[in-house]
């Protein structure tokens, strides 16, 4: 699963894995579940909760680590994580 954006484009929505908007995140993850619950087209998904966090947690350490400067213990703090647990969360992401 891939989290979409939401883009108004001429009064029709469209799917885009880049758009970027000022809205929330949570409107955004609802949108990206709506689109997900539609693709899999009244199937039963399993493991949703931990592939919605994987799908997440990788870009969030990349935005954070970016936004420090690759400093992990500017990053754990800003995360709320200890820095080992940082740590091995980059490890598993290879960032």
């Amino acid at each position: 699963m891939s989290i979409y954006g939401v883009q108004e484009s001429h009064g029709k929505q469209k799917e885009s894995h880049l758009s970027i908007s000022r809205v929330s995140l949570a409107k955004q993850v609802k949108a990206a579940m709506e689109f997900y619950f539609q693709d899999i087209e009244g199937q039963t998904p399993s493991g949703l909760y931990k592939m919605v966090l994987n799908e997440v947690e990788k870009p969030l350490l990349e935005s954070v680590m970016k936004q420090v400067r690759g400093n992990q213990t500017r990053a754990a703090e800003m995360l709320g994580l200890n820095r080992s647990t940082l740590r091995k969360k980059l490890q598993l992401y290879n960032l």
